[in-house]
């Protein structure tokens, strides 16, 4: 769904993490990106520079916190800090995806929650609102004192895998008890069932497939999950699908962290494909035959849209 709105006052901006995406963006909104440098001094201390006057304008900054983390998310901050002090009018920070979003809680004594810190950091910035795709828990928009724009890839994943014609032989799998909901969303664009893994993990990075809730002998069964990192949770997860009957496994992951040798371990999988989106870049080192990328920038271009004209977002993916 495309839509117009008005971009005199509209200034969209990017840092290093994924220009690509932000080009997409533009094209898409019909505003050129703000000539701006971000790079590293010699001490390797962030460097911002912007070539063109923001006085009073609406800065939307495309600049996910992928890796390397630290680094990225350093450049978000300190692009806000310097358009807060250039006196723009409103500053969104457009993150696709949400680092630290993983340790959203205490699991055991003495841990941080690390992303509490990070909506911390984003806020003190200067940064007046987040826009950002498929949080890993949703209540981590409560640990914003700004607003959170949190649009779903469903709707993206779902025009996709309904042109596939996969019929009634498709079920939506859960890769955990934790995602069924997102599974259910997923399932309901499809009109298709909805199966779930239980798992259990014995340490951070490694799943242990325990038993599979609903029927999956003989079906195409796809696998839905927010992030696809070591990519041994869905491994396993389509071992014993395909143990258990599936006839075919694919997968769609919104984040690709794709992170050490899990490109690797996808390319030997059952999996057949794995559909991810671009929030994340995917370098060239990354591809494989097997992963699909499907662009979130209409979408996200259309939201930047409304929230410029004061619309609403919630109706985009009616």
């Amino acid at each position: 769904m495309s839509i117009n709105g008005n971009t005199s006052n509209l200034c969209l901006m990017t840092g290093n993490a994924n220009p690509e995406l932000a080009q997409k963006i533009a094209d898409h909104v019909g505003v050129e990106l703000v000539d701006t440098f971000v790079g590293r001094f010699n001490n390797g201390e962030t460097q911002v520079m912007i070539n063109r006057s923001i006085r009073g304008k609406d800065i939307f900054i495309v600049n996910p916190t992928s890796q390397p983390v630290n680094d990225n998310l350093m450049d978000l901050l300190i692009m806000a800090d310097a358009c807060k002090r250039a006196s723009a009018h409103s500053i969104t920070a457009v993150v696709p995806y949400y680092a630290y979003a993983r340790q959203d809680r205490k699991t055991r004594g003495r841990e941080p929650i690390s992303a509490k810190l990070v909506a911390n950091l984003i806020v003190a910035a200067g940064i007046t609102r987040v826009l950002t795709v498929d949080l890993h828990a949703g209540q981590i928009q409560g640990f914003f004192d700004i607003p959170v724009d949190h649009l779903r890839a469903a709707p993206i994943f779902a025009d996709y895998f309904n042109a596939q014609n996969f019929g009634e032989d498709l079920v939506v799998v859960s890769p955990d008890l934790g995602g069924v909901t997102r599974a259910r969303k997923l399932a309901d664009y499809l009109k298709a069932p909805i199966a779930i893994i239980e798992k259990r993990r014995p340490k951070p990075g490694e799943a242990e497939v325990m038993s599979i809730i609903g029927d999956i002998n003989g079906k195409i069964t796809l696998m839905l999950d927010d992030i696809v990192d070591t990519a041994g949770s869905l491994c396993e997860g389509a071992k014993a699908l395909k143990k258990l009957g599936a006839k075919k496994v694919i997968a769609a992951c919104t984040h690709a962290v794709l992170s050490n040798n899990a490109v690797e371990k996808i390319n030997n999988s059952d999996i057949e494909q794995l559909v991810v989106t671009d929030t994340i870049a995917l370098p060239e080192e990354k591809n494989s035959p097997k992963i699909t990328v499907l662009s979130m920038a209409n979408a996200i271009g259309d939201v930047i849209l409304s929230i410029q004209s004061h619309r609403s977002v919630s109706l985009l993916f009616k």
